[in-house]
């Protein structure tokens, strides 16, 4: 299935005019229509419980617990 995207904003409730679509005349097509939901979207500290919490880090990039790894033995 080959996809394709456009957005188009509503120039009269209820009718949707797509214009310059890349298919042939006969061609068959299935249209899907979702809102577009607001892009700046207000992100409270319940969405993100755990920003701001980590003060430092302390070696970030050497392995965490290597030697509880069965595989490694």
């Amino acid at each position: 299935m080959e996809a394709y995207k456009v957005e188009v904003v509503l120039k009269q409730s209820g009718t949707l005019v797509l214009e310059e679509l890349p298919f042939q005349v006969g061609e068959q097509v299935e249209v899907i229509v979702v809102r577009v939901s607001d892009p700046v979207q207000k992100i409270s500290a319940e969405t993100l419980p755990l920003q701001g919490t980590v003060l430092r880090y302390d070696a970030p990039f050497d392995p965490v617990a290597e030697s509880e790894w069965e595989a490694l033995e």
